[in-house]
């Protein structure tokens, strides 16, 4: 418990902060908006550019990452169906609402608990880069898509997505250079790296000052909620488990890596997401802090069991 704690509690006091901040309006009204914009334009893209940039594309080809690929894809899609046909949301909340359900903490928590529980960084890493290269992009595009309508304008604005997302241009560029086998001089990287320490905090003290304008929510809208902390915490992991177990025949330390890490809490991305596209960010918000209240327990659990 106190190894998973250890990685949980930067998470809480930088959250709290946010939230001081907020109530007694240290940083002006207009912080929130300011805080997530520059996170989701200048410290995320740097962020992912640097991450990518150095990984090997051939680590995502093993079957623990497969599992996970998997149970992730399945969680998602399960998202997406809820917000769909059960809460009718439009397509852009549909994807924030399947990504609250399934897109893990791999970064700011989840490198922390695999050095603290799995003594080892390496699953969790190309866990990142699979999430990173494929289910963030897929995400921007089905929300883009949704609240850039225009009459013959759907393939123009795919095609000219690269360009005008900040996340999508360092993903394609940080692919660029990967492929190439480029080794980017540290004059290059130096700004990015500043930058990119900055995308965690700035992201978490957003959402510690989104908590000052909570409100109360509908019963749907609590529902919805306890379905997808659900679908995180629980249905997630208990897949990926079934997968690794007895489709992959993965066992020991494999096992217990794929399961950890599928059962980590749903990502801040989800909450800058929401409000960079000015959508719902009560939904993000919520699912954000209880999955992460909850994970916890469920982490500690899973590695009671497997570890």
């Amino acid at each position: 418990m106190h190894s998973v704690i250890t990685g949980f509690l930067p998470i809480w006091v930088v959250t709290a902060l946010g939230w001081i901040a907020g109530r007694y309006r240290v940083l002006g009204d207009e912080a929130q908006t300011v805080l997530g914009r520059f996170a989701f334009t200048f410290a995320m893209p740097s962020l992912l550019f640097l991450t990518m940039s150095r990984s090997h594309i051939g680590a995502l080809a093993t079957a623990g990452v497969g599992v996970f690929a998997l149970s992730l894809v399945a969680v998602f899609a399960a998202g997406l169906a809820l917000a769909r046909w059960v809460f009718r949301h439009r397509q852009a909340d549909q994807s924030i609402a399947a990504m609250c359900g399934s897109y893990v903490n791999s970064a700011n928590l989840g490198i922390p608990v695999a050095v603290h529980v799995l003594h080892d960084t390496t699953f969790i890493i190309s866990a990142a880069l699979f999430q990173m290269l494929f289910i963030t992009p897929l995400i921007l595009v089905l929300i883009d898509l949704d609240t850039h309508r225009g009459p013959g304008a759907r393939w123009g604005r795919m095609l000219q997505l690269p360009f005008r997302n900040p996340v999508i241009a360092a993903s394609a560029a940080s692919l660029a250079v990967a492929a190439a086998g480029w080794h980017l001089p540290a004059e290059a990287t130096s700004p990015l790296q500043l930058l990119g320490g900055a995308a965690v905090p700035s992201a978490l003290f957003a959402l510690g000052i989104s908590l000052n304008t909570r409100t109360r929510p509908s019963p749907a809208a609590r529902t919805e909620r306890r379905l997808l902390v659900a679908l995180k915490i629980a249905a997630q992991p208990l897949l990926a488990y079934l997968l690794a177990r007895y489709a992959f025949s993965l066992h020991g330390h494999a096992l217990f890596a794929v399961v950890l890490c599928s059962g980590l809490p749903t990502a801040q991305n989800a909450f800058i997401f929401a409000s960079e596209y000015r959508l719902d960010t009560e939904l993000p918000r919520d699912t954000v802090l209880l999955t992460t209240l909850l994970s916890m327990l469920s982490l500690s659990l899973i590695a009671y069991l497997l570890g």
